[in-house]
C-alpha cells in the first residue's frame, strides 16, 4: 500500500514540475498574465482539469516559479558574506554566485526580472517577499563583520537593501548582454561594474557614522 502511495506521490511531482518547466518555457516569450492555463496543460499532455491537482491558479503556478528562481540563490550569497574573510573576497564571490547563478539559471531569472512589476499581484508579493527575506538574511551576515559593530540594526539592513539591489540589478544587466555582439565581453563588463559599486558601498560603509554622526 506505501509502494503505491510513494509511487502516486512520485508521478504527481513530476507532472507538478513538468507544469513549472512547460510554463517557465512559454514565459521566454511572454508575460505571466498573458499565458493561457491550455497552453500550459497542452505542452505538458494533460487534461486543462488536470492543472488544479497541483496549482489553484497560474498565480501560484508563478509564485512557485519564484521560489525556484531565488529560494537557494540568498542562502549562497548569505553564506558567502559569512565564510569569506575580507571585503573584497566577498564581493569577488557574491558576484560570481550571481553571474553563476544567471548562467546556471537564465529563464528563472528573465522571469523574476519581468514580473517583478507585473500584472499578476500574488507573484509580484512573492517577490518582494524573496528580496525581503535576502536583505534581511544579507543583514544578519553583516553583523558578523567587525565593520559592522556599534552599527544600529536601521542602518545595518539599509546597507544590506543597497547590496541586495545591486546584485539583483547586476542579474538583469546581464541578462541583458545576451544577443551582444561580443556577448562575453559585455558580460564581463558588467560583472567588473558590479564589483566596483560593490567597493564603493563598502567603502561608505567604513566611514559610515549613521545616528552618531546626526545632528
Amino acid at each position: 500500500m506505501s509502494h503505491t502511495v510513494g509511487v502516486r506521490q512520485a508521478r504527481k511531482q513530476k507532472t507538478r514540475q513538468a507544469l513549472l518547466d512547460a510554463a517557465l518555457g512559454l514565459l521566454e516569450e511572454q508575460s505571466l498574465s498573458s499565458l493561457g492555463l491550455r497552453e500550459v496543460t497542452r505542452t505538458v499532455g494533460i487534461a486543462p482539469t488536470a492543472f488544479y491537482r497541483h496549482f489553484r491558479d497560474l498565480g501560484e503556478l508563478g509564485v512557485a516559479l519564484v521560489e525556484e528562481a531565488l529560494d537557494s540563490l540568498h542562502a549562497m550569497v548569505r553564506t558567502v558574506l559569512i565564510e569569506q574573510a575580507g571585503v573584497e573576497a566577498q564581493i569577488e564571490s557574491a558576484v560570481a554566485v550571481i553571474d553563476r547563478h544567471v548562467r546556471e539559471y537564465p529563464a528563472h531569472v528573465r522571469f523574476v526580472a519581468r514580473e517583478r512589476h507585473g500584472g499578476v499581484r500574488a507573484v509580484r508579493q512573492a517577490i518582494a517577499d524573496q528580496l525581503e527575506r535576502f536583505g534581511a538574511e544579507v543583514a544578519e551576515a553583516l553583523a558578523t563583520q567587525p565593520t559592522a559593530q556599534g552599527w544600529a540594526e536601521r542602518d545595518l539592513r539599509m546597507l544590506a537593501d543597497l547590496f541586495v539591489d545591486r546584485l539583483v540589478t547586476t542579474a538583469a544587466a546581464i541578462l541583458d548582454t545576451e544577443g551582444a555582439e561580443d556577448a562575453e565581453a559585455a558580460r564581463a563588463r558588467v560583472v567588473e561594474a558590479a564589483r566596483w559599486q560593490l567597493r564603493l558601498i563598502a567603502i561608505g560603509q567604513q566611514h559610515w557614522r549613521g545616528e552618531a554622526g546626526e545632528g
